[in-house]
C-alpha cells in the first residue's frame, strides 16, 4: 500500500505544533507535512521531526497572508519579488529539514489584472522556483485548488496546471494531485491518477462533502489506495483532511 504522511495543519490540533511529529509517528505515520514553518524556530522543528523518527515529506512556499484570506503570491505581478525571497526562505527550510518537494500556490485573481499576466507571472516564479532548487535535487509542485471552496483561485483543475507546467517546462516541477480537490472539480479520480502518474509529485486527500476523514463521504479510497498501489506510484500520500474528532478516532482507515 502507499506510504502515508499526516499532514499537521490538519491533523493533531489538540496538541501544539511541535508536539504533532511525535504524535503522528505514535499513530504509525513515517511521514509529516504541514503548511508552512516558518512561524517556528527552525531547530525546533528540526529536532521534533528527528526526535519523532519521521521524514518532513512537504510544505508550501511563504504565501502571503493566510491568515487575511490570501492563497499564494505567485500569480501577482506586484509580489514578484516577494516570491522570490520566499523561494530562498523555503530552500533554506527544505535544506534543514531534508525536504525534497516545496509546493506552489498560484494565488487568488486580483481585479483588474488580465488573466494572461497573471499566468506569465506563475510561469515565470515556477520556473525560477525550479531552478533555484534543482542543483539541490528538488521538485516544485504545483496544486490545483477546487473554485467551490477556493473562488477565484487561479489554477483550479488539473489539466490547467499541467498546461502551465507544460510552458514553464522544467524537469523538475510537478503536480500535486489533491483527489478532495480533483473530486469537486474533475472526478474520475482512478483514470486521471493513471493519466497523469509520471507527473504527480504527491498525492493528498479528504472525503467529498465536507473534507474529513475517509468513510465520510462519497469516495472509495479502499479502491483508490490500492489502485495506486497497482499503477505503481512511487510517492507519499498525505492526509489532508478535517478529523469529525479527534484526529486518533479518524484513523480507521489505516486499519484497513
Amino acid at each position: 500500500m502507499p506510504r502515508f504522511s499526516a499532514n499537521l495543519s490538519f491533523l493533531f490540533l489538540d496538541r501544539p505544533f511541535l508536539d504533532r511529529f511525535s504524535a503522528a509517528a505514535a499513530c504509525g505515520f513515517s511521514g509529516v507535512e504541514f503548511h508552512f514553518p516558518y512561524d517556528f524556530p527552525m531547530d525546533e522543528v528540526t529536532d521534533a521531526a528527528c526526535r519523532a523518527g519521521v521524514e518532513v515529506v512537504l510544505f508550501n512556499f511563504p504565501a502571503g497572508n493566510w491568515a487575511a484570506g490570501e492563497r499564494g503570491i505567485a500569480c501577482l505581478p506586484e509580489r514578484v519579488a516577494e516570491f522570490r525571497l520566499g523561494v530562498d526562505k523555503a530552500a533554506g527550510w527544505a535544506e534543514a529539514l531534508g525536504c525534497p518537494r516545496i509546493n506552489c500556490l498560484a494565488g487568488l485573481r486580483p481585479v483588474g489584472i488580465a488573466e494572461a499576466v497573471l499566468r506569465d507571472t506563475l510561469i515565470g516564479n515556477l520556473r525560477f522556483a525550479a531552478d533555484s532548487l534543482k542543483p539541490a535535487g528538488r521538485q516544485v509542485l504545483l496544486e490545483p485548488l477546487n473554485s467551490r471552496d477556493t473562488p477565484g483561485f487561479l489554477v483550479d483543475r488539473s489539466a490547467s496546471a499541467l498546461a502551465i507546467l507544460d510552458e514553464a517546462d522544467r524537469s523538475n516541477l510537478l503536480l500535486q494531485y489533491d483527489i478532495f480537490h480533483a473530486q469537486v472539480m474533475e472526478g474520475e479520480l482512478a483514470l486521471t491518477l493513471t493519466r497523469h502518474l509520471p507527473r504527480i509529485g504527491h498525492v493528498q486527500f479528504a472525503d467529498n462533502p465536507g473534507r474529513h476523514q475517509p468513510g465520510t463521504g462519497e469516495i472509495n479510497f479502499a479502491f483508490l489506495f490500492r489502485h495506486l498501489n497497482a499503477i505503481g506510484y512511487p510517492g507519499w500520500v498525505g492526509a489532508e483532511y478535517a478529523p469529525t474528532g479527534l484526529t486518533e478516532a479518524s484513523l480507521e482507515w489505516m486499519g484497513r
